[in-house]
């Protein structure tokens, strides 16, 4: 349908009354139950599966149009020419990786340095969003994404999920308290004036740590301190 308002989704009854019969009628090439929603897009194909057994036997689901679907034995293949050297580990968990390309690992086709396991550029992929994800390595992100596509990594179109409910906020929030082991100020750690012994001097390095002049025994004429961490 030309909107979503329609039906569920844009999706009539009837048509969804159609897809559960039909699915009814084929079995998953991976766990040979029925009820298979997912066709390879090969023509001579005749592979079904489930969605949730896809990753299990090695079928690609492309998601992006015109969201092709391929069982383990039409599914694409890297044409990196690229082997992995010896103890070679993903960027990501720093756990060893395959000793060639794989359905569970992949390589950068930009830099061929990168090699990861699937489900960790999965899970970098869900956290990034399309609009930050890169190769952990070369930070190429145009054709590193464009690959990743291809060979079924999901890629939302959203921001990254640090981003989600002002995570870094504070990040943006200026140091607001004495950090001196005895705070003398009279008002306490979180009080301060605009200027003589009780102004709050953040510290010139990191700005993370702060002090009322006189609690570090800093003159008036002082305008920079460092705190001990620094």
């Amino acid at each position: 349908q030309e909107t979503d308002r329609v039906g569920l989704m844009g999706f009539l009854p009837r048509d969804l009354l159609i897809a559960v019969w039909r699915a009814a009628q084929k079995h998953c090439c991976v766990c040979g139950q029925s009820g298979a929603t997912i066709m390879c897009c090969v023509p001579e194909c005749d592979r079904w599966f489930h969605l949730p057994c896809a990753k299990e036997g090695g079928c690609v689901n492309v998601y992006v149009i015109p969201f092709r679907s391929f069982c383990p034995e039409h599914r694409p293949e890297q044409e990196v020419e690229a082997t992995p050297e010896p103890g070679t580990e993903c960027p990501i968990c720093m756990e060893p990786v395959e000793d060639r390309m794989t359905f569970t690992t992949l390589v950068c086709p930009m830099c061929k340095r990168a090699w990861f396991h699937r489900d960790c550029i999965q899970g970098q992929a869900m956290r990034a969003g399309a609009l930050y994800f890169q190769c952990p390595l070369c930070r190429d992100s145009e054709e590193f994404r464009v690959e990743m596509f291809i060979m079924g990594i999901r890629i939302p179109f959203r921001l990254p999920t640090w981003e989600d409910n002002d995570a870094f906020a504070e990040l943006g929030v200026r140091h607001g308290q004495c950090n001196a082991r005895d705070c003398l100020y009279p008002g306490g750690r979180e009080e301060a004036e605009e200027g003589g012994p009780w102004e709050l001097l953040l510290c010139s390095s990191c700005a993370a740590e702060g002090t009322h002049r006189r609690c570090s025994g800093l003159t008036n004429s002082i305008d920079t301190w460092e705190c001990d961490t620094c």
